[in-house]
């Protein structure tokens, strides 16, 4: 009697341990598959940050201390506003000394020409007189000598007439000269006056009234608050669909739930030999009111659309290099291996199946511990 328990007892664990091994490993498995998706957007992703492509650190061309300050924090400038002042004290008083020496100028060049006419009138008398005397000589009526004299004192009237000439020239140029400082000095007058060079937004003023001044020291920096845009690095794999003109989604750190819509508006020529990174430029179309230049942001560009496609995850797919992988899929009602391309990765880590699958046969979108060629398998619904 007891061995037949013993007996039974070990009928019943074979007939319980067969029951698990076919439950593990024969009975057909529900595997979920992919469904056809339609209209499949291609995107792209990059992280970067808020910039301007119109940014300046705007500063005197003179040196000189500063007087006041006509902008501030967050202020909009039109181009040509004033944003701060130089005291303007000893560069007023070169400019009027530069206007005496106008007038100064401008006198001595009325006096050289005046004494150039004097000469050349004084020149036209001797030059009359000589011919008369002259003339008197040979017809015996007035003295050879007083005919020679006559003339030399016009040759003299003559030089006379040059070396005039020659002081109202160099009268103009001296003339000319402080005309031209006193240009150049109304020009360093208004270098002590700041204007925006564009419409601008103040972004930071980094200097108060009563500081002393270099040359191109930055007061203020300004952007262009219409040159906003969103450099973003994008993975080289993942760039070579970009092209300007792309729609895009820009999503601020301070703003997670509001995303701006974009476009791409430039792709830089060169890429990052360290991060294998391409740069890419997307101008919003609704900027925030007040940008926050450096913020980081989150862009999602898209490439292409799909008309339909079967998404499958990266993690379903063995040995994916970029372009093709092996998936698993049913066949006959038993599991079995394909190798596939792939017509895009999406940037949820989904790969777009899109041709040489028959619709028909379905592919598997989670792999189990259980997978291996020929196994009983039907098709499930995606969880």
């Amino acid at each position: 009697m007891r061995h037949l328990r013993m007996w039974a007892a070990a009928v019943a664990i074979v007939v319980v341990g067969g029951g698990f091994w076919w439950y593990a490993t024969q009975r057909p498995l529900a595997v979920p598959v992919a469904a056809i998706s339609r209209d499949v957007p291609v995107t792209v992703f990059g992280l970067g940050a808020i910039e301007a492509r119109v940014l300046s650190r705007v500063g005197f061309e003179v040196p000189g201390t500063l007087v006041t300050v006509e902008a501030d924090h967050g202020d909009r400038v039109p181009a040509g506003g004033v944003l701060a002042r130089l005291n303007p004290a000893s560069q007023e008083a070169r400019v009027a000394k530069a206007e005496a020496a106008v007038l100064s100028a401008a006198a001595a060049a009325a006096r050289a020409e005046a004494q150039r006419d004097r000469a050349e009138a004084v020149l036209a008398q001797r030059l009359a007189t000589a011919r008369r005397r002259r003339d008197l000589a040979e017809r015996g009526v007035g003295s050879q000598e007083a005919a020679e004299l006559a003339e030399t004192e016009a040759i003299a009237a003559r030089a006379d007439v040059a070396l005039n000439r020659a002081d109202a020239a160099v009268a103009r140029a001296a003339q000319a000269e402080a005309l031209a400082n006193r240009s150049a000095e109304r020009t360093a007058l208004a270098k002590h006056t700041l204007a925006a060079p564009f419409d601008a937004m103040v972004i930071a003023r980094t200097r108060e009234p009563g500081a002393a001044l270099n040359p191109g020291e930055a007061v203020f920096t300004l952007v262009d608050p219409d040159s906003l845009w969103a450099l973003a690095y994008v993975d080289e794999g993942r760039a070579g669909d970009l092209a300007v003109g792309q729609p895009a989604v820009v999503t601020l750190r301070s703003r997670p739930g509001f995303p701006l819509s974009a476009e791409v508006a430039r792709i830089g020529l060169e890429a990052d030999r360290v991060t294998e990174e391409r740069r890419v430029y997307v101008r919003c179309r609704n900027c925030p009111t007040n940008p926050v230049i450096g913020e980081q942001a989150e862009v999602v560009i898209e490439t292409g659309r799909l008309p339909q496609a079967r998404l499958v995850p990266e993690a379903a797919v063995h040995g994916f290099d970029g372009v093709s992988g092996t998936v698993w899929t049913i066949e006959d009602g038993r599991l079995a291996q394909r190798r596939v391309r792939f017509a895009a990765r999406l940037i949820d880590a989904r790969l777009a199946i899109t041709d040489a699958l028959p619709a028909e046969v379905p592919v598997a979108i989670m792999v189990g511990s259980g997978f291996r060629p020929g196994r009983a398998a039907r098709a499930a619904d995606a969880p």
